[in-house]
């Protein structure tokens, strides 16, 4: 099958499109595509472990599950310094790399998706 990047620019929980985009991404892996996922401005807050919400889908749980079942995780490095974020406030697995990094990743992929 094809190689699907889903980029992610929204915080969890105020919207619903980096929900959709975990929803989307984990079908996809189902479906034996294979899924990127980079986290960029405010979606590097999807990524945040220790996520425990009570009136919303736990996007923590499902990074957890898209990671087990396959899929490479990363996250914009500039984005996270610049909202005071540490390596050690993210899920482990993911990978944070710069912009040329995610321009090779989009150059590998069939098709983008951004959320």
């Amino acid at each position: 099958m094809g190689t699907f990047t889903v980029v992610i620019s929204e915080s969890p929980y105020g919207r619903e499109k980096p929900y959709t985009a975990l929803r989307f991404a984990l079908s996809s892996l189902v479906d034996e595509h294979n899924v990127n996922l980079f986290l960029v401005q405010d979606g590097v807050y999807v990524g945040l472990n220790k996520q425990s919400p009570k009136q919303y889908p736990n996007h923590f749980k499902l990074l957890k599950t898209f990671l087990e079942e396959g899929g490479k995780l990363r996250v914009c490095g500039v984005c996270i310094e610049a909202r005071g974020v540490s390596r050690e406030d993210l899920i482990d697995g993911v990978e944070v790399i710069g912009m040329h990094e995610f321009v090779d990743w989009v150059a590998e992929s069939e098709k983008v998706l951004m959320f």
